[in-house]
């Protein structure tokens, strides 16, 4: 079941997925991307998730394979720019040096505040910095910040211009087809954002009042596509499995797709798409012993790094693992046993019988 490899320096399992085969193989090459200097091996990019994409979960996508690049969690302008803000700021610069490449997110309205969060962010090592204006929840946008910022397109290039005057490493924004819905403000301020000297732009085809709900419009993508056919786009929405990766491409002629929700309890996607996207062979998902294993490691790294005390990070963790779908059909006994964890012990007695077969 398992298969042991060096990845960066210590010893780490990764899962041998069977292949169940489909008649036709794609074929798809998977091409690298440039972010600026930076080649990017594989077109399959980590969305940042607020409580989700720390560095356990970075290490879970790019340890089981085939994630090309992570970002953080998105980190407040603001909070770090103030007075005493930059010693809390740094609890959450969480990356390491093996991570590269990795995007740095801020958000924030003020253009000037923005710079120096990302000057900041570059002093302590980051290579990459993502300007936050795809957020659509209400307490973001009501001090124009996220997607708040597509509003109009002059403010957002003013944060965008600030931020790549002010850093030497790549800047790269992530927004959504506009604020104010059936208003497409992507397509205009991608080609500002262009020339202002962003290297890469990550849409999200949807508009900020929809949040998570309806459909995203890919056709939002093609279009920012064709208005700046040299710079990088990255296509966000709906992309939960290889077919809806290889659609995307295709529709919208985009360089990478970005991948969110759908990687939230299946950090081994990545892998699922690129195998689909080469050979046309859908990978099957892990057993559910093999997802009980992984969900211990996602736990084990996360107790290991977080700068949380560990009651505040099991808070966030039971439901992170919930997600792994670890219940026999019919049922939820492990689910609500897990939401319900108070301890590391006992998260590790209700994942390590299905571990062992034990249940």
């Amino acid at each position: 079941m398992w298969e042991q490899i060096v990845y960066n320096g210590p010893i780490l399992p990764i899962l041998r997925f069977e292949v169940a085969m489909i008649p036709a193989a794609l074929n798809t090459a998977l091409k690298p991307f440039s972010i600026g200097p930076i080649t990017i091996e594989t077109p399959l990019t980590l969305a940042p998730m607020a409580g989700h994409t720390h560095y356990a979960f970075r290490t879970l996508c790019r340890e089981i394979g085939a994630c090309g690049l992570v970002t953080t969690e998105l980190l407040s302008s603001s909070a770090m720019t103030s007075k005493g803000g930059e010693k809390q700021a740094r609890r959450m610069f969480d990356w390491r040096e093996h991570e590269i490449p990795v995007a740095v997110q801020l958000f924030g309205g003020d253009p000037q505040e923005v710079a120096e969060a990302a000057r900041i962010v570059v002093s302590y090592g980051a290579t990459m910095v993502d300007i936050n204006m795809g957020c659509w929840v209400p307490k973001l946008t009501k001090k124009g910040c996220g997607a708040a910022l597509l509003r109009d397109v002059c403010t957002a290039t003013a944060v965008v211009d600030a931020v790549v005057n002010a850093v030497d490493v790549p800047v790269t924004v992530k927004v959504r087809s506009g604020f104010e819905d059936g208003i497409v403000t992507a397509i205009p301020f991608a080609k500002a954002a262009q020339q202002s000297g962003v290297k890469a732009v990550a849409v999200h085809a949807r508009f900020a009042g929809q949040g998570h709900t309806g459909f995203a419009d890919w056709d939002v993508i093609r279009r920012v596509k064709e208005i700046v056919p040299d710079l990088p786009i990255i296509g966000n929405g709906d992309v939960i499995d290889g077919p809806s990766a290889a659609r995307m491409f295709a529709q919208t002629g985009c360089e990478a797709v970005m991948v969110g929700r759908a990687a939230l309890g299946r950090p081994w996607i990545f892998r699922q798409i690129k195998h689909y996207l080469e050979t046309g062979e859908h990978l099957p998902d892990p057993t559910r012993t093999e997802r009980a294993a992984i969900a211990l490691r996602h736990m084990e790294l996360v107790l290991e790094t977080t700068w949380m005390k560990e009651t505040g990070a099991l808070l966030e963790l039971r439901g992170q693992l919930s997600k792994y779908q670890l219940d026999e059909p019919g049922s939820l006994h492990v689910r609500n046993r897990l939401v319900r964890a108070e301890s590391r012990v006992e998260i590790e007695s209700i994942l390590r019988p299905i571990i062992n077969n034990h249940d």
